[in-house]
């Protein structure tokens, strides 16, 4: 017999979909944003990092009731996903969406750190060899910052996988559509009896933060001790 039932697997493999494409998606954006705070120096740097640090301070709840007005059926991004034919309020796609917002800023601080600590005449050494900007940041910054990367990585993905309150809020809990991990522990301690089946998932859940945790310190210790050649 399965220690899980059909749902709870569901609600296990959905979190992890959301989690994965949540964070993929938006690792790339958040290198070029952790970058443009780390290095830049233009008008609106500190508004940007306001803007990027503003779902850790916000109720969750606010920030997927902001995304809904937005994105939903009647919000301008709404309606032009619709018209593309790619919905997102109420669908798996949106609690990705929502898991990413609110996993976003952890990703760009690890990220940030890291390429603060990378060596600036390193990256100006290379541009007086005749290096472009962008050759600098792929050849130098990037690699040395890559623990960063990675632990923003891992950390933002275990935060993609315990989001609850943006996600309820902009997409609702829909078994098999939008109810993660986290919607199913909730979904379930509202139902007499269903409480075996929340403290199962409960200890997945922590299982993977703890393993998240441990595994992005790993990878961050390995990484900076390849790229100080010790």
């Amino acid at each position: 017999m399965s220690w899980l039932g059909a749902e709870e697997w569901e609600a296990v493999a959905l979190s992890l979909k959301v989690a994965f494409w949540a964070t993929i998606l938006s690792l790339p954006v958040a290198i070029a944003v952790a970058y443009a705070l780390a290095r830049g120096r233009f008008w609106g740097h500190g508004l940007l990092n306001g803007l990027v640090h503003l779902p850790l301070v916000l109720p969750p709840v606010v920030t997927g009731y902001l995304l809904l007005v937005f994105f939903g059926s009647q919000g301008l991004g709404g309606r032009v996903l619709d018209a593309v034919g790619m919905p997102i309020a109420f669908r798996w796609t949106g609690a990705v969406l929502a898991a990413a917002v609110m996993a976003f800023p952890l990703v760009v601080r690890a990220i940030r750190l890291s390429i603060e600590a990378v060596d600036v005449r390193l990256e100006d050494a290379a541009a007086t060899l005749g290096a472009s900007p962008l050759r600098v940041f792929l050849t130098v910054t990037l690699p040395m910052a890559m623990p960063g990367v990675l632990a923003g990585t891992v950390l933002g993905f275990a935060k993609a996988m315990g989001e609850f309150g943006a996600t309820i809020t902009f997409v609702s809990s829909v078994q098999g559509e939008t109810q993660t991990l986290s919607l199913a522990v909730y979904s379930f301690l509202q139902v007499p009896g269903g409480e075996s089946a929340a403290v199962k998932l409960v200890i997945i859940a922590v299982a993977v933060a703890m393993g998240a945790l441990l595994l992005s310190e790993w990878l961050a210790r390995r990484m900076a001790r390849k790229v100080s050649g010790a």
